[in-house]
């Protein structure tokens, strides 16, 4: 039997998945987090590495995104990462498959959709929902398109931080702050700052 690890700030979300997959009698819920230190700490602590790790984006004021670079290889074995996400941007979708999770599926999916990313990446194979998938083949590669910083700064505005907490959580002066987003805004086309959130 395949084990899973859910990481998800709603548990309701997280109850109602781990009762489906367990229902299935293919999966056990080898353990549940709401926040990103929880989920460091719950893996660091497991005696062994799942197969799978269900990642949410937002956890809280926490990037879920974060996890994917801290998960470690134990006894020959690193977890795959599957996103599942309210979030359907080619930006959160370029990022997740650019950190390396391995397969990227909407909370809008249905049960068929989630249990065939689940399959595909179990197997190895990478996944995206073909709907997302050509959201993502339309846009332009993020990583080409932005710096670090501006990776950085788009990221804390999606998750609507105003220009001074952006500020106060990179180090950065509120003017440095401003000229980043001028490019940013320049770069994505964007005429507010509701189509960076939505970007």
């Amino acid at each position: 039997m395949q084990t899973i690890v859910l990481v998800d700030d709603h548990v309701m979300i997280r109850r109602g998945l781990a009762a489906r997959l367990a229902a299935t009698g293919r999966f056990c819920i080898a353990g549940e987090a709401a926040a990103l230190a929880e989920a460091q700490l719950l893996l660091e602590n497991s005696e062994t590495a799942p197969d799978l790790i269900i990642l949410d984006i937002e956890l809280g004021d926490d990037n879920g995104l974060a996890l994917i670079g801290t998960i470690k290889e134990r006894d020959g074995k690193k977890p795959a990462v599957l996103v599942y996400s309210v979030f359907e941007d080619p930006f959160r979708i370029q990022s997740a498959m650019h950190l390396g999770a391995q397969g990227y599926v909407s909370k809008s999916a249905g049960e068929t959709e989630l249990l065939s990313a689940i399959d595909a990446v179990l197997a190895g194979q990478t996944w995206l929902d073909p709907r997302l998938e050509l959201k993502n083949t339309r846009a332009p590669d993020i990583y080409d398109l932005f710096t670090r910083r501006e990776r950085e700064i788009l990221e804390m505005v999606q998750k609507h931080y105003d220009n001074a907490k952006i500020a106060r959580n990179l180090t950065l002066t509120l003017r440095t702050v401003e000229n980043y987003l001028s490019r940013i805004y320049d770069k994505t086309g964007a005429g507010s700052r509701n189509d960076l959130i939505n970007w």
